[in-house]
């Protein structure tokens, strides 16, 4: 009889193969049995041990009744094979020598195959699961074979180790970062992996990129820090900084799943590589000990661990590409998986073989974006697990606030304040009371100049409660915009940027911010940034870009950019002097007569003396597209002043 010709196979599905391939029926407890000795250095042990490992202690003898019925069984089916693979004594159970062939032996440390190779056939191996889907619910098997996923991950970090310092040819170097990546995937705080990731993929630049971006967010910091020291507000805030390091000091291993896009609709572009890049990125930004970080994220890879992994503090980032008027599209979206909500989402324009430095960017891109959210969600998570209730208020604020009108700021305020009262150092709650008071302000045409320090106040507690979040600045600059202060709005929202980088609401702000600061230019560069990362943009982004274009002289770009606002009504006074200064007096009178008949009380006299143009020149080209309009009834006194 020829011995070889029946295997065991133990990853990727537990089976006994004859020497064609095909599967041979046998016992699966059996098999499992086969496994359990094989990895046992004595290939022998007693019934007792046997009969826990496959239905756990039982003090009412079941298990031993049930192994006798399944050694009968297996002794029947191998009389049937004409192959004996166990013996059986009245006290133990050894396997039948001559030994079966399995895939357990690859991962014998005895081995002596050339490194490349060990490691080679490791990974073959160990990119299944070791005796998965196995129908076995005793606790003892559990921890059995967990401890035999940690021995196999041991050896394969031990040959990759070897493997790493020997690598010198291309397909040795793509054979390292396979199974460091693969290593990475199980255990990402490995900080030897980490290196070994660094190093093999040459990743010095990401590393150096990160800790320049912490470097100018620390220096951004301490300016504002310095310039806030006379402020009526700084020694709350400086308390705060206190607390709000303590917070980020505290870091939190969150673990995420990369789900690889679908290649079925383009295949010119390199996914696998993109999903590289942004381990890497992951690796390199956790590399680093920053003080502003409260989070570090764990990178999983596998994408059957990612569909079940359904932990409480565990997300998910779905990337998929698809094809449009002949570009690629990368979409992607973060999950929470414990409520299935979409917390971030993000549509790029990929070049069909995008070079390396390319997708480095877009890497960096996804990396940054996905630290800010998840990092923001945990600490939204901590604030809010004493109290559910407030949360939904908080949710319930945040809804008002995006659909702007007077009434709806009033009951976003409410709402934000029922909020707080779990606890009135939330900082996103209090950024966000900010902002209704300065949309009041513009909503109103700039009448009460209290809204506004009502705002600055807002920011301010919202910087003394985190001073480590983008929130508190960014309500601080627009507050700053529209108090005439461009220089420290300016500051505020760079500052703002820096810890939240490629925040398309930011980046709207900022833009907002370069209009009053008379670099139209400018604004609409960042504008036409903001609204290529917010594929559905609120209206105010194209207000924005229509009111820089205005500055611009671009009067049929601003009314087009007006055109795609879903409610152009705020858009009326940019509408009108577009028009007008186009020379349809018709149209630009519609407009005029809809802002009166919507603010009978409006004074455009007041409103003009209100917007904070740092340059006069600003202030005649929109003064006399107001004119043109017919805001005045008589033209010999347009200004009122």
């Amino acid at each position: 009889m020829n011995t070889n010709m029946f295997s065991l196979h133990t990853f990727g599905g537990l089976k006994l193969l004859d020497s064609d391939g095909r599967e041979i029926a046998f016992p699966e407890k059996g098999l499992l049995i086969l496994a359990y000795l094989m990895v046992g250095p004595a290939e022998r042990a007693p019934r007792s041990a046997i009969a826990e490992l496959l239905w756990g202690q039982d003090d009412n003898g079941n298990a031993k009744v049930n192994l006798r019925k399944l050694v009968s069984r297996i002794r029947s089916r191998q009389g049937e094979l004409g192959r004996a693979f166990l013996r059986f004594s009245e006290t133990a159970i050894e396997l039948e020598p001559p030994r079966l062939a399995s895939d357990i032996s690859l991962l014998d440390a005895d081995r002596a195959d050339p490194v490349f190779t060990k490691l080679k056939l490791l990974l073959e191996t160990l990119e299944a699961e070791f005796l998965g889907g196995i129908n076995c619910q005793s606790p003892i098997f559990f921890h059995w074979r967990e401890a035999q996923t940690h021995r196999h991950a041991q050896v394969l970090k031990e040959t990759l180790m070897v493997a790493a310092a020997q690598a010198s040819t291309k397909d040795e170097i793509a054979l390292v970062k396979e199974a460091a990546l693969l290593v990475f995937g199980a255990d990402p705080e490995d900080p030897d992996i980490r290196r070994i990731l660094l190093r093999i993929f040459d990743a010095a630049g990401e590393v150096e990129h990160f800790r320049r971006i912490f470097e100018r967010r620390g220096a951004l910091l301490a300016s504002f820090s310095r310039s806030e020291d006379k402020s009526p507000t700084h020694g709350q805030s400086a308390a705060g900084s206190a607390e709000g390091s303590v917070d980020a000091g505290q870091k939190i291993g969150i673990p995420l799943r990369i789900l690889r896009p679908s290649d079925t609709q383009t295949s010119a572009y390199d996914a696998s590589s993109l999903m590289d890049d942004i381990t890497i990125g992951f690796c390199a930004l956790n590399s680093l000990e920053a003080n502003d970080r409260c989070t570090a994220i764990r990178i999983g890879r596998r994408d059957e661990d990612a569909a079940s992994g359904q932990q409480d503090r565990s997300y998910v980032l779905h990337m998929r590409l698809s094809t449009q008027n002949h570009n690629t599209l990368l979409f992607s979206q973060l999950v929470e998986t414990a409520s299935n909500e979409i917390v971030w989402a993000d549509r790029l324009s990929l070049e069909q073989s995008p070079h390396e430095q390319q997708r480095q960017k877009i890497a960096r891109h996804i990396v940054l974006s996905l630290t800010g959210q998840i990092e923001r969600r945990e600490m939204m998570r901590a604030h809010f697990d004493r109290s559910p209730a407030a949360y939904q208020r908080y949710l319930s604020g945040r809804r008002y606030l995006g659909r702007l009108s007077l009434p709806n700021l009033q009951k976003a305020r409410a709402e934000l304040e029922a909020a707080l009262r779990s606890g009135d150092r939330f900082a996103p709650a209090l950024s966000s009371i900010a902002r209704t008071y300065s949309r009041q302000w513009l909503l109103t045409s700039g009448g009460d100049a209290a809204l506004l320090k009502e705002a600055e106040g807002y920011a301010m507690r919202a910087i003394a409660a985190r001073r480590d979040i983008a929130d508190g600045y960014r309500e601080f600059g627009v507050a700053k915009t529209f108090q005439g202060a461009s220089d420290e709005s300016l500051e505020a929202l760079e500052l703002a940027e820096a810890l939240n980088p490629n925040h398309a609401g930011i980046i709207a702000d900022q833009a907002e911010a370069l209009i009053y600061s008379s670099r139209p230019d400018l604004a609409l560069q960042k504008i036409e940034t903001a609204i290529a990362l917010h594929p559905l943009s609120p209206d105010s982004y194209f207000w924005i870009a229509s009111a820089a274009s205005y500055m611009l002289g671009s009067f049929e770009a601003a009314l087009g950019y007006i055109d795609r606002m879903a409610d152009a009504r705020l858009a009326d006074r940019i509408s009108a002097a577009s028009w007008a200064m186009l020379g349809d007096k018709e149209r630009a009178g519609f407009f005029v007569r809809r802002v009166h008949d919507a603010n009978p009380g409006f004074d455009i006299d007041k409103w003009l003396s209100v917007v904070p143009f740092k340059e006069q020149w600003q202030h005649d080209i929109y003064r006399e597209g107001l004119r043109r309009a017919g805001f005045w009834k008589s033209s010999s006194n347009p200004a009122g002043a």
